[in-house]
């Protein structure tokens, strides 16, 4: 067992802070664990070891089990025994969900385009809802407007808009049609959790445990903070935006973390064939896009 050093002691101060005022569910957190361990090294985990991580949140294996049983009925995850042991897998769904997740996380650059939708068919408003939760802003009972992105929603009309000429005016529009300051307030909040890791602790000198931990809250935080964010672009946004603060604390501690972290995701996470891999091509280019935040 690992020697806790005075850097881990510190963190643990942290980490109570964070799971006091941001709570996890477990399932919650079992996607998070898939989406930044599992996910990029096949899919598949030993329950063993969502176990042993949910633990160092506070998360009983009773819990956990609890978690991924309804993760199984909602088709997210399916089991499979080796001998005395259960593994799950990601089904296919959800291996695309995560990817597209990953994309916005690790990878996705927000343009300066716009477009219009104009919802089609006798009954527009599940479509609208799907709009919402895009990130769109309803300006109208079928019309919605939000920043140009692949969007997978059928019976619309799409009509590209090109609203780079005038910043002002720009931002008055999306100040007016989307709740700006909520955001900035989930910004602000996620800076004023994780600063102070980056700040006062020295990842090096973090035991392998705690930094991948820690990395799991990162990434379970940011996540719901971005993916919320409708993910305007920068020119519709307010110059002290937080956003890009925030964006630019993930990827430094994310890079941070991760030589220890994946230190122990190696030497402590299995498949029915053998350890995880202590990196992969998904790993690493989610580690070369992130440095691309903090040049």
């Amino acid at each position: 067992m690992a020697a806790v050093t005075r850097a881990d002691e510190t963190i643990a101060a942290f980490v109570e802070q964070i799971l006091v005022q941001s709570p996890l569910k477990a399932a919650g957190f079992i996607v998070t664990i898939y989406g930044d361990v599992v996910e990029p090294r096949g899919g598949v985990a030993w329950i063993g070891n969502l176990i042993e991580t949910c633990a160092e949140v506070g998360i009983s294996e009773t819990l956990v089990r609890t978690a991924v049983s309804r993760l199984v009925a909602s088709g997210q995850l399916s089991g499979e025994r080796e001998g005395r042991r259960s593994y799950y897998r990601l089904s296919p769904s959800a291996g695309d969900e995560f990817a597209a997740a990953a994309r916005v996380l690790f990878g996705e650059q927000q343009d300066n385009s716009w477009q219009f939708v104009h919802v089609t068919g006798a009954a527009p408003e599940d479509t609208m809802l799907a709009l919402d939760r895009a990130g769109y802003a309803r300006i109208g009972a079928r019309l919605a407007v939000g920043p140009t992105r692949l969007l997978a929603i059928p019976a619309t009309l799409v009509f590209k808009a090109d609203a780079a000429q005038d910043a002002p005016a720009l931002q008055d529009f999306a100040a007016e049609h989307w709740d700006l300051d909520r955001h900035a307030s989930a910004y602000r909040a996620f800076i004023a959790q994780f600063m102070p890791i980056a700040d006062h602790a020295d990842a090096q000198a973090l035991a392998p445990k705690t930094a991948l931990t820690v990395r799991l809250l990162l990434i379970h935080r940011f996540r719901s903070v971005l993916l919320h964010d409708p993910r305007l672009p920068a020119l519709a946004l307010p110059a002290d935006w937080p956003g890009k603060t925030a964006r630019q604390l993930f990827a430094r501690l994310y890079q941070q973390l991760s030589p220890h972290a994946d230190e122990y995701v190696t030497r402590s996470f299995v498949t029915a064939s053998g350890p995880f891999a202590p990196l992969t091509r998904a790993t690493d280019l989610r580690l070369a896009m992130l440095a691309r935040e903090v040049l």
